[in-house]
């Protein structure tokens, strides 16, 4: 059995899990937004009393790497790091879009749609997307894309697309194809189970000291317009 304990901090929904190979036994989930630098590691703590464990009894931490909120991904992996090395345990990373679709797949397991589109809210139009094919294998990039009517046009001709996430919904009156559907959703730590146990069996361990997380943008910071005296 693999014990591993997963993090998702990327968007405003914060959540923590437990899993014993597949199966998550306890979990953790905030939908209270901007909560992550305050509320992960009591989440972390919360689940490990639960199933009365200590951190050093996990076999790993699973971190979600982004994209997503750079604040909420830095909170995740500073968490994760710390975690991974003071039990002396591997760190694993999976990526934001990947636990996106495998909530779309999780239950059957199969998607009646042809393609799986993931997004992420990058504001205004834009979004971090990627096309996934049924079976859940990413098939493009991860790119920063701005909406349009035209967009996925190519995949929409040849059958269903479903376009899922924190970004999905606001497309919906941009993208009018009659082969589109939408799904609000967030990623959350109890899909990362299946992702993380196989990143665990083929030893896709990251470097505790240098791993960062995967922005896809840099990070601007902007100069406050309030009169601060």
């Amino acid at each position: 059995m693999v014990r591993i304990l997963s993090i998702e901090t990327s968007t405003a929904v914060l959540s923590v899990a437990l899993s014993e190979d597949r199966t998550v036994v306890c979990e953790r989930v905030c939908t209270e937004a901007r909560q992550q630098a305050a509320l992960t590691a009591p989440l972390v703590k919360e689940v490990l009393d639960e199933a009365g464990l200590a951190i050093r009894d996990c076999d790993a931490v699973c971190v979600s790497a982004g994209p997503g909120s750079y604040t909420g991904l830095r909170v995740g992996v500073s968490t994760a790091k710390g975690l991974a090395f003071g039990a002396q345990i591997p760190l694993l990373a999976v990526s934001t879009l990947d636990i996106l679709v495998a909530g779309a797949l999780s239950g059957s397991g199969r998607c009646e749609e042809s393609f799986i589109v993931p997004m992420l809210d990058a504001r205004r139009m834009e979004v971090y997307a990627a096309v996934y094919n049924a079976a859940g294998e990413c098939l493009t990039p991860v790119e920063a894309t701005i909406v349009g009517p035209e967009s996925y046009a190519g995949y929409l001709d040849r059958g269903r697309v479903l376009f899922v996430g924190d970004g999905a919904v606001k497309c919906r009156g941009v993208i009018t194809h009659p082969n589109a559907s939408f799904r609000e959703a967030f990623p959350l730590a109890r899909h990362m189970a299946p992702l993380a146990l196989d990143a665990f069996r083929a030893g896709r361990f990251q470097d505790v000291a240098y791993f960062e997380p995967f922005y896809l943008k840099d990070f601007v910071a902007t100069v406050s317009k309030k009169q601060l005296w």
